[in-house]
């Protein structure tokens, strides 16, 4: 498979839920790829399991990291509900599958080869944060500069203008995101480069993933 947005250097912004599902190698597993490298070594995709559907058991030889989206996402050590987050270090293995059938967010093979550490959180129980202004933050991982939350932003919210040095990545979990190029629906993926900078805004109560310091500078 060709490069699909791996010039970290552009701004990609994807509706993922307009976006055509493709067929993955197990049946009842079904992929949108998001980023990926030629050599499928870099990817980053949502992914739906039907449910009793189940992919065949595979390392990641540098690391995993899965937002479970619906439903309920399974492997080999527990069952995951939406709203769990995960992380899955270098050299990992596992056999996932889902009974009820779900949707995750899968970013594989882009750990820090030091970054060893397995985490499950379910988000749904974990306590929130005051963050900046009447923004609530639930940290989720953090390791040498790169940051991992959920940020949940109060009806009519609005942030300062703001620069992402190492660049920011996000997918909307629920609500709508604005900045002033545009609105970001539920599930729209938003990556911005390294200095990239934007005035972001809600008007409706929205939560947001996001990944910064992690992009090439």
């Amino acid at each position: 498979m060709a490069n699909i947005n791996i010039d970290f250097t552009q701004q990609v912004v994807i509706d993922t839920q307009q976006q055509p599902w493709i067929n993955s190698p197990m049946a009842g597993v079904l992929r949108k790829p998001l980023a990926r490298s030629e050599d499928e070594v870099h990817i980053t995709s949502i992914v739906e399991y039907a449910p009793k559907s189940y992919f065949s058991e595979h390392p990641h030889p540098q690391g995993e990291e899965i937002f479970v989206l619906e439903g309920v996402f399974s492997d080999q050590d527990g069952d995951y509900p939406a709203g769990t987050y995960l992380r899955n270090p270098p050299n990992s293995r596992h056999k996932p599958f889902s009974e009820p059938g779900c949707l995750i967010f899968v970013k594989l093979n882009q750990f820090d080869d030091a970054d060893l550490k397995s985490v499950r959180i379910n988000t749904q129980q974990a306590p929130w944060l005051q963050g900046i202004g009447n923004l609530q933050v639930m940290p989720l991982h953090d390791f040498e500069g790169q940051h991992t939350a959920l940020v949940k932003w109060p009806a009519g919210e609005r942030f300062k203008p703001h620069k992402h040095f190492a660049g920011e990545e996000i997918l909307v979990i629920s609500g709508t995101f604005q900045d002033e190029f545009g609105l970001y629906s539920k599930h729209t993926w938003i990556r911005s480069p390294h200095m990239s900078e934007h005035n972001p805004f809600v008007e409706e109560e929205t939560i947001i993933l996001v990944k910064t310091g992690h992009l090439p500078i």
